[in-house]
């Protein structure tokens, strides 16, 4: 991008931050820029991570920024090429094309989210590999059109490895169009700022939270299928805010939640009582 594409490029994102209310996120590492970066040089973007560590929000943050629309698809089972494309219905006696999400999001400019693509169905991820080359082009065979993709707009997808196996991975072909970054849960400083700032708690509290939940990550694939997440330190610390005693709010976000079995329930149990006790515990920042 020559100095004026990019001059423009910085005052359309200037523009967007006044404009548009930009969703929070704290930024871990490089991952803005290169998210940037990739938008600027029209390449697909693949983000892997845990359940929970941010992946949503920090692409709703950056569509925000950059003033594009954002259009998400959470990926399931039976996800179609044809729920991605579009499909023709039937209304009124006449035979209407229907623009699926990632047609609108070519046609538009924008940026279209895959969450969670290995859930799809394995034929469906074909239809992007157009989009992801130099081509960037999605064939419509229905309607026989061929859209080329706008310079705005972005393919980005994302998904969480630690359910990987044998019958639920991205193929070989698929992964090497994306550039990928690799997330993580925040370091414990991070993550205690990310509670402040999205429930109102004080330092005092936000440290007891996350303390609890990096004991908890450490219980991953030995008594817990999955680690506790930013997003339920968040749940618990909103309903602290909200009035809720600790112990309950935390029973309610951080252990229901991430278990079935009642042993490993009293056993997490336990370890948030040791750090509440029976205590009114102070919630709001001064």
């Amino acid at each position: 991008m020559n100095d004026l594409s990019h001059q423009v490029f910085l005052s359309n994102a200037a523009a967007a931050s006044s404009t548009v209310e930009i969703p929070y996120y704290q930024p871990v590492a490089n991952e803005c820029a290169l998210f940037e970066l990739a938008y600027q040089r029209q390449l697909p973007l693949l983000i892997k991570g845990p359940t929970g560590c941010g992946k949503t929000r920090f692409v709703a943050h950056m569509a925000a920024k950059l003033a594009r629309p954002l259009i998400t698809v959470a990926c399931h089972d039976d996800l179609s090429a044809a729920d991605l494309v579009g499909r023709h219905l039937i209304g009124d006696g006449e035979t209407l094309w229907s623009d699926g999400p990632l047609t609108r999001a070519v046609r538009q400019g924008g940026i279209c989210y895959l969450d969670e693509i290995v859930e799809a169905r394995k034929d469906t991820t074909v239809v992007l590999h157009p989009l992801t080359d130099d081509r960037r082009i999605l064939p419509i065979e229905r309607t026989g059109e061929e859209l080329a993709a706008p310079n705005e707009f972005m393919l980005v997808v994302s998904y969480n490895p630690g359910y990987q196996n044998l019958l639920k991975n991205l193929k070989p072909s698929t992964r090497q169009r994306f550039l990928a970054i690799q997330f993580d849960y925040p370091n414990a400083e991070l993550e205690q700022s990310i509670l402040i700032k999205e429930a109102g708690i004080d330092l005092a509290l936000a440290t007891r939270l996350v303390d609890i939940a990096r004991r908890f990550r450490q219980l991953k694939q030995h008594d817990l299928d999955e680690a506790a997440s930013t997003r339920l330190l968040v749940y618990a610390a909103n309903l602290i805010a909200a009035g809720c005693p600790p112990v309950e709010a935390c029973a309610a976000a951080l252990v229901e939640p991430l278990s079935d079995d009642l042993d490993t329930i009293a056993a997490l149990m336990e370890v948030i009582k040791l750090h509440f006790g029976s205590g009114k515990v102070p919630t709001k920042t001064s």
